[in-house]
């Protein structure tokens, strides 16, 4: 099974360069409409921010990621959390409700992961999320790949990511038993507030490692390709908008 990238998280970076992710995840909580009382599993909790949210509404949340950094960040918030790879759920029968914001597209085996997440379910149960959908930062990928193929450094054949169409990913999940699936792309441009070199350092790690670049040249390596992707994504105001598209998504497990 291929790495998964999102373990290498670092949360005091996270917080500075990505915290428009769980800002901008609050309309998938509002599609799952978390209710008292009910079980929810948050797939890929990262810091808890949004985990924090679905707790707020009286919810009892489990929260699991594949980062102990991450994790030990969401358990300073007093939130139920564990170190966990989506990829081997190991529940049965055990929430109402599962939820993901930005997480499953880190996840490289999804069939495994639809399949985790049907079994942890009860029936009836709804799974409400959002992740990176087809042609997510299709400009910002191309930018970093670019510029470690002009210095000679072995690109890996495919990025670490899953941003599938929205075929693919109904086929995947209907797979797994889902009924009632619903999906759907959202062209979403993201501003970038610290610019895209900072998006390449907190969210294109694990690919300049794939790709054996030394860390010490790592900054210079997401400067330049900022320079390659400025033309597209640098506003004539000076602000940054990266080319995000999300799939947003809705299913049931039957009763």
């Amino acid at each position: 099974m291929a790495r998964n990238p999102a373990s290498q998280w670092n949360p005091a970076d996270y917080a500075v360069n990505a915290g428009f992710v769980p800002a901008l995840g609050a309309p998938a909580v509002a599609l799952l409409a978390p209710r008292p009382g009910e079980r929810i599993l948050d797939l890929g909790c990262g810091d808890g921010a949004l985990t924090e949210k679905l707790a707020a509404a009286g919810a009892v949340v489990h929260g699991v990621d594949a980062s102990a950094e991450m994790v030990a960040a969401a358990r300073q918030r007093g939130l139920d959390v564990a170190v966990a790879d989506g990829q081997v759920l190991a529940f049965d029968a055990a929430f109402d409700a599962a939820f993901s914001n930005a997480a499953l597209h880190w996840m490289l085996d999804p069939a495994a992961v639809a399949t985790g997440v049907f079994r942890a379910l009860k029936p009836g149960g709804r799974f409400v999320g959002e992740m990176g959908g087809d042609g997510n930062v299709a400009i910002l990928r191309r930018g970093i790949r670019d510029e470690l193929v002009a210095r000679g450094y072995p690109v890996p054949a495919e990025d670490p990511q899953w941003y599938p169409t929205v075929e693919a990913f109904t086929a995947v999940y209907a797979a797994a038993g889902f009924t009632d699936i619903e999906a759907w792309l959202i062209e979403r441009p993201t501003p970038l507030p610290h610019g895209a070199a900072a998006w390449y350092t907190t969210f294109r790690a694990g690919f300049l490692d794939s790709a054996s670049v030394p860390e010490a040249e790592q900054a210079a390596i997401a400067a330049a390709a900022e320079a390659r992707v400025a033309p597209a994504l640098r506003q004539p105001d000076g602000r940054w908008l990266a080319d995000y598209i999300r799939l947003r998504f809705t299913m049931r497990k039957p009763l």
